[in-house]
């Protein structure tokens, strides 16, 4: 469906630019997205590649172990499907870190190394599980105290004070994050009945 709708906005705004003589406008928009697109994808490269390479070395270390034990209490509560002392509460723990310090780009080898090994333990299914979903959640509204894109953008485009976000974003995300986990609560409630 969502590849109905892309095409359908796709051939209108040609035809919209062909109509209003501005398809020249169109083309460079279309080649100039191209190519930021692999600027982006070869900047995020590099990124991906490092921070799976250090949580590799920490899962071998041992440190993602404890800090699984670490946040065990905490995030037990929150994730009750896994069992107690997994690796997978470091790795969880660790992506909410990197969100938490605005490293977005970070987070995301991390989070998919969370997804990965919380399908493991959902035994490989295609379906989500209860955890999945939660970690979805909050990965998706994650408390940000530092948000490191927004902050470099209003450097780049010379704004006064670009850390004026900051505490803005930080109750922003604090009060998504409560709401994802309180929405997350409720549907695991009904579904169980």
């Amino acid at each position: 469906m969502v590849s109905v709708v892309f095409a359908f906005l796709m051939l209108s705004g040609f035809l919209f630019a062909a109509a209003n003589g501005t398809m020249a406008d169109v083309n460079e928009a279309l080649f100039q997205s191209m190519e930021q697109s692999i600027q982006l994808a070869i900047s995020l490269a590099g990124i991906l590649l490092f921070w799976t390479g250090v949580m590799k070395t920490a899962e071998g270390a041992g440190i993602v172990k404890a800090l699984a034990n670490a946040v065990q209490p905490l995030l037990g509560r929150l994730f009750p499907e896994i069992p107690p002392g997994h690796p997978v509460f470091g790795y969880i723990a660790s992506n909410m870190a990197a969100n938490f310090f605005g490293l977005g780009n970070a987070a995301t080898p991390i989070g998919l190394k969370t997804m990965r090994e919380l399908k493991k333990l959902n035994g490989d299914r295609d379906t989500a599980s209860r955890s999945m979903i939660t970690f979805l959640a909050l990965n998706t509204a994650a408390i940000t105290l530092i948000p490191t894109t927004v902050i470099a953008i209003g450097v780049k485009h010379g704004a006064s004070n670009p850390t004026d976000i900051v505490m803005p974003a930080l109750f922003a995300t604090v009060m998504s994050s409560v709401f994802a986990v309180l929405i997350d609560r409720y549907y695991a409630y009904k579904r169980r009945q």
